[in-house]
């Protein structure tokens, strides 16, 4: 796959148990697209929210093109994400569940030049849950290390 990564969410697998990614569509302004192309966006705070029938990226920052002159939109305003509709019909049935949310994993380019978002169904962890990933980390390069000296 041909695919140019203009920003990815890092703190995502440290919050968030990733059950399900899907890939989806971005409605831009004016020249949103340009900034993107600079690499000017930032996702690590962004979330998904479904309103009626549609559903919105909110608090993902594009950085207003410096060279626009009238087409300037606000930086973190809220921007349609572009699914079909039995795609959102099933994201509202699990999103109603207890305790999951949509995030995004990361925005990119695809072959075709249309910016796309890979929209991740998680779960938030629990601060005893990264604990357990960060002794279970620990353990693998131990185990990594003792391993290589033999």
């Amino acid at each position: 796959m041909d695919e140019k990564v203009i920003a990815t969410n890092r703190k995502l697998f440290r919050d968030y148990e990733v059950l399900e990614t899907l890939e989806c569509g971005l409605e831009l302004k004016g020249s949103e697209v340009k900034s993107l192309r600079d690499h000017k966006a930032n996702i690590d705070d962004a979330f998904a929210r479904i309103e009626g029938n549609e559903i919105y990226l909110h608090n993902c920052h594009i950085t207003p093109y410096e060279k626009a002159s009238y087409f300037k939109e606000e930086a973190t305003r809220p921007r349609r994400l572009l699914l079909h509709h039995a795609q959102i019909k099933k994201l509202i049935g699990k999103v109603s569940q207890r305790g999951f949310t949509l995030v995004p994993m990361k925005m990119y380019f695809n072959a075709r030049g249309f910016v796309k978002v890979a929209l991740s169904l998680a779960k938030g962890k629990k601060t005893y849950d990264r604990r357990q990933d960060i002794r279970r980390r620990e353990a693998n390069l131990a185990m990594k290390r003792m391993l290589k000296n033999k």
